[in-house]
């Protein structure tokens, strides 16, 4: 995850429609697995943030991990994700990969309060979806990214 000033905001992606690609669509963070060439996983988060938004995250960026997560369900594949937050001193234009359609900074406070993470019904590969998530002007952000969201936000609001 991305956080920049003036306004505090957050860098947020849409994946592209891929066919085949479980996460085709979703509202999510910069990401991917790890490979051979990254000596440590936050050296996968900053090449997947650069080849997938142009964004250069440089060392002193990284401000803090959260704790690991793995999906809920059992239909997806037995994974663990290691969330990295990095702060960026502006808002930056992004030259967007193939894999993402598009990207923005979305300011903290349309995130913030008990009324911005409510219940969420949707359909998603003809099955209704019933889960809790973010509402947002692009979509819905749920899921794992709604799952990592939740408890940065909360330490951001402890600490204001």
């Amino acid at each position: 995850m991305v956080l920049a000033p003036d306004p505090d905001s957050i860098l947020l992606i849409r994946r592209a429609d891929r066919e085949g690609d479980r996460w085709s669509g979703h509202l999510a963070f910069p990401g991917g697995r790890w490979s051979p060439g990254d000596s440590e996983l936050v050296d996968t988060a900053r090449r997947e943030t650069r080849e997938e938004v142009g964004l250069d995250l440089s060392p002193g960026a990284l401000i803090g991990t959260l704790d690991d997560l793995a999906p809920s369900t059992s239909v997806l594949p037995p994974i663990l994700v290691r969330p990295f937050v990095f702060h960026f001193p502006n808002h930056p234009p992004f030259v967007l990969d193939r894999e993402v359609a598009e990207a923005w900074w979305l300011p903290l406070d349309r995130l913030l309060g008990p009324e911005k993470l409510l219940p969420v019904e949707f359909k998603r590969h003809g099955t209704l979806v019933r889960t809790m998530g973010y509402q947002l002007e692009q979509g819905v952000l749920w899921g794992m990214s709604e799952r990592i969201l939740t408890p940065l936000l909360g330490l951001l609001t402890a600490n204001r």
